[in-house]
């Protein structure tokens, strides 16, 4: 038999050699390639470091605003005064993020600012990487923000932005504020004209429930930043004008100790150990106004009706455009001012609210306003026989019905071209107490109602300035004599003769404008139905 190898043999050693190089080798390449994963891993990481560089303080989440900083340098534009002569200059906007969409390396934004948008573009390259694409894409709709960019002008015109000649090229952008990611409506879809809703059942269309719960986001689309505007304009002519016409502007209580109407349709609210009403209507102290020799008077404010109306033109809380004038002998010389005060305001919407009015019409698509210089004037027993002509009977005591009034608008529209018209001489029977008779008929008054597009948008009258004549009257409307003491009083000690009327300044905007619901016109309105927001 064969012997065994001493360990410390020469071919033994040789093999252990052999083996313990072998794996040192194997380690060796092991580490080598770690070394060069490290070094690859490294070397990626700082060119996307290098990379990300090239965006650093450009864009992000700013801090809140607690006028910390004024950042002086910033200058902002408007976007609605973006144009091609801007082009190749550096600005700043701020403005809510409408919509945007991310293609490749580019970026598009459309960025709004009350009724006005613009198209912002970031392209990656030299000073945009894609982690600011990725950021930009990520912004939530409506989320205020700021941006810098580059005025250029569009190589074809922009027709989804008010500014279609010109877009933004993006350089820096900052979110100022976030909006919640899940919209409770779409700004497209609330701001949608009204005959693309009724063409295509594709299209969402919001109810009026969801915009009026969620008002602040309605108010946002571009016809109801114009209404408003046009609103203002109407308080703004309707001051304008009358103060050139010598009146001046008071102002009266809203918490009165008696119904200034009269009726049951008047909120009581607790006053200390009583009970108080709020204001149907300045009326008492217009005229109270006018016996203390201010002579023309009107005011603007909130008006309260208890009125349990859930019509397309009623409001529990309205704003009341309310005149009263001292005339000579003859109420019509109020009638012609208030004739008068209309059609300058009519033509002033016309001329400076062009722009306004345009933008509505491109959701509510109506037709132009008309009116007549002089404005019409009809006498109640003319409106009594167009109706009888087109079916209606009436009886000479009757107020007119809700459908009787628009009727009557269309025939005085086919006869006489125009939407606004005066009717006067109303039957006494449906006036309130103040109200003069007419001197050659007791049936009927020295009142008239002032018509738009065929509804009711003021209501006048002469006024009894005879304290005893005024107190019979409040006797016959069983009104408590000793609650409006003070009112009755007033005229005790001399006072001229005089008349006015209250204006419905929502039924003006919601009229004027050819709108079909009165919520519109109202900012946040209260009916019997919604106290919020």
């Amino acid at each position: 038999m064969g012997e065994d190898k001493p360990a410390d043999s020469p071919v033994a050693g040789d093999e252990i050699s052999k083996k313990a190089l072998k794996k040192q080798q194997k380690e060796a390449e092991k580490a080598a390639k770690k070394a060069e994963k490290k070094a690859q891993t490294q070397q990626q990481q700082e060119s996307a470091e290098e990379t990300m560089n090239v965006s650093e303080g450009c864009y992000g989440q700013m801090n809140m605003i607690q006028s910390a900083e004024k950042f002086e340098d910033r200058k902002f534009k408007a976007i609605k005064d973006l144009n091609k002569e801007l082009e190749d200059q550096t600005v700043w906007l701020r403005g809510r993020l409408h919509t945007s969409r991310a293609k490749g390396k580019r970026c598009f934004i459309v960025l709004r600012q009350q009724a006005y948008t613009v198209q912002g573009l970031a392209n990656e390259g030299a000073t945009v990487n894609k982690q600011m694409i990725k950021f930009i894409s990520n912004i939530t709709k409506e989320s205020i923000v700021d941006v810098e960019g580059i005025v250029r002008s569009a190589p074809t015109k922009i027709e989804s932005c008010s500014q279609k000649d010109v877009e933004i090229e993006l350089k820096c952008v900052f979110v100022v504020s976030v909006a919640k990611p899940q919209l409770p409506l779409q700004i497209e879809d609330a701001a949608r004209p009204v005959n693309e809703l009724d063409e295509s059942t594709l299209n969402i269309r919001v109810n009026q429930d969801t915009r009026l719960d969620n008002r602040v986001l309605d108010l946002r689309t571009p016809a109801n930043q114009a209404i408003f505007r046009v609103e203002a304009g109407v308080c703004k002519l309707f001051r304008d004008i009358l103060t050139k016409k010598g009146f001046v502007e008071i102002h009266t209580p809203k918490i009165i100790s008696a119904a200034s109407e009269g009726g049951a349709n008047v909120f009581t609210v607790s006053y200390f150990k009583g009970n108080a009403y709020l204001a149907q209507s300045p009326q008492l102290y217009k005229q109270m106004a006018i016996a203390a020799d201010f002579d023309k008077v009107f005011t603007v404010g909130a008006v309260f009706r208890a009125e349990d109306s859930n019509t397309h033109r009623h409001l529990t809380e309205f704003v009341g455009l309310d005149l009263e004038m001292a005339f000579k002998y003859h109420y019509h010389e109020v009638i012609d001012t208030i004739g008068q005060m209309f059609t300058e305001l009519f033509k002033g919407l016309r001329d400076k609210y062009a722009d306004d009015i345009a933008a509505v019409n491109q959701q509510y698509a109506v037709e132009p306003f008309k009116f007549l210089e002089p404005a019409l004037r009809l006498e109640f027993p003319q409106a009594i026989e167009l109706l009888a002509e087109a079916g209606v009977t009436l009886g000479e005591e009757d107020d007119l019905s809700t459908p009787d009034e628009k009727l009557l608008g269309k025939l005085v529209k086919a006869k006489y071209d125009t939407d606004f018209y005066i009717l006067d001489k109303y039957p006494l029977a449906v006036r309130p107490f103040y109200t003069m008779p007419d001197p050659n008929n007791p049936k009927i008054s020295n009142s008239y109602d002032m018509f738009m597009r065929g509804e009711e948008i003021i209501s006048g009258a002469q006024r009894i300035h005879d304290p005893e004549f005024l107190t019979e009257r409040a006797k016959h409307h069983g009104i408590d004599i000793e609650k409006i003491k003070s009112y009755i009083d007033a005229f005790r000690y001399g006072c001229p003769p005089h008349a006015g009327g209250g204006i419905g300044m929502e039924r003006v905007v919601m009229l004027y404008l050819g709108l079909d619901n009165i919520r519109k016109v109202s900012m946040f309105p209260r009916d019997p139905k919604r106290l919020t927001p």
